[in-house]
């Protein structure tokens, strides 16, 4: 890759309370931003649109959203989050009970029940209800698989379809592993086991090591790719690498639009048409990956890092454009880019939740697990010079 310029970022010196609410309120704010259009292609987006989308926009069908199919009962647009924010902050609730890493039993233990048994409002049915009455089958899997299945937490999400489904709400282990991307991608891949195996679980992982090489000091996109890289395994590396050669060719998102598409393509399952995905869609492979997390990663390096750009770029990409700026507005906000205080804004009123509480929430967490892993090392420290390691000087 090329290294190309970051714009619109930050300082350096961001703090981790932040750089943890910009990579929550970002992820948010591309999440609504992408959802209206969800499904779709380019060309699609720009005739509806008369244009790009530039920013919130209102349903696809207009006022007939409540019939229209394939999207009804959904209110998708006018700024309303959709399920990939519900689970990311379902997942921060997870690290404010436990206070401490997770694992896939800590997602049976207190995720799914969470999903389950407690009413919250959710945007897109603009009606309480439980969670559960609005993820994603996929989603779903959880319950079916952990709550009535019995099934072994670190297994259950085999046979799964294979989608972005665990990793788009995978940024909070991103965030309480900030600067730590192997930690990030260790401990997203025993979480996401519950939900997702092959590459689905994969880029859980790397998204979560994503997020946290985004909080390094002086963190870049191009940094970003590499920490990924150097992690990633099978399909997903190498769509990741293939995906971001591609975009460090491009600083638009309008000339990136197509070679982004026929780069990741070679990986992706699904097809050409997104809503009439091809029988291999979804299925276990050593050499497919996901689509959204590659191309939430060229647009990061076509944007330079800069936030708005990057999560335009997503929204306009279309297909799953609601994950794939879900992820961009993540890095980019972790990275320390702003994200436009009227998109925001107009997120939380329309979505009737505040995008700072949770990011609030887990900066506490994320300064306590910390804490705790200085003292668990002090003590494995201790105990190897007990036996006769080299104890590390301070």
């Amino acid at each position: 890759m090329t290294p190309k310029e970051s714009k619109g970022l930050k300082e350096p010196d961001s703090s981790l309370e932040e750089k943890i609410a910009g990579a929550l309120v970002g992820a948010a704010v591309g999440d609504a931003l992408g959802g209206p259009v969800e499904g779709y292609s380019p060309d699609q987006i720009l005739e509806r649109h008369g244009g790009r989308v530039h920013g919130i926009v209102g349903p696809w069908n207009g006022d007939a959203w409540r019939t229209a199919r394939p999207i009804a009962p959904y209110h998708k647009g006018d700024g309303h989050v959709t399920d990939d924010t519900l689970m990311t902050h379902a997942l921060v609730r997870v690290y404010a009970t436990v206070r401490d890493h997770l694992d896939a039993y800590a997602i049976a233990d207190h995720l799914v029940p969470d999903l389950m048994q407690n009413p919250r409002w959710i945007p897109e049915l603009e009606a309480e209800a439980i969670p559960l009455q609005r993820i994603f089958l996929a989603e779903k899997w959880l319950a079916t698989r952990l709550h009535y299945g019995h099934v072994d937490p670190r297994e259950a999400g085999v046979g799964n379809i294979v989608n972005c489904g665990a990793a788009m709400y995978m940024a909070p282990v991103g965030l309480v592993n900030a600067a730590n991307p192997a930690g990030a991608y260790a401990e997203a891949i025993d979480i996401a086991g519950a939900h997702q195996s092959s590459y689905g679980r994969e880029a859980a992982g790397v998204f979560a090591a994503a997020v946290a090489a985004a909080c390094v000091p002086g963190a870049t996109p191009d940094s970003v790719v590499t920490a990924c890289l150097a992690l990633a395994k099978d399909g997903t590396r190498t769509a990741i690498e293939k995906v971001c050669e591609v975009a460090a060719r491009h600083s638009d998102f309008e000339s990136a639009l197509v070679p982004l598409r026929e780069a990741i393509a070679p990986y992706d399952t699904v097809g050409p048409d997104y809503r009439s995905p091809s029988l291999d869609a979804r299925r276990p492979s050593r050499t497919r990956a996901i689509e959204e997390l590659p191309v939430a990663l060229g647009m990061l390096v076509v944007s330079g890092g800069d936030y708005r750009h990057a999560v335009l770029g997503s929204v306009n990409y279309g297909r799953d454009c609601d994950s794939i700026a879900t992820m961009a507005g993540a890095v980019a906000g972790a990275l320390g880019s702003p994200v436009p205080q009227d998109w925001s804004k107009t997120v939380a009123e329309a979505s009737r939740l505040d995008l700072w509480e949770p990011a609030a929430t887990l900066a506490r967490v994320t300064r306590e697990v910390f804490e705790q892993d200085v003292r668990r090392r002090r003590a494995h420290e201790a105990a190897f010079a007990g036996i006769g390691g080299e104890r590390c000087s301070d």
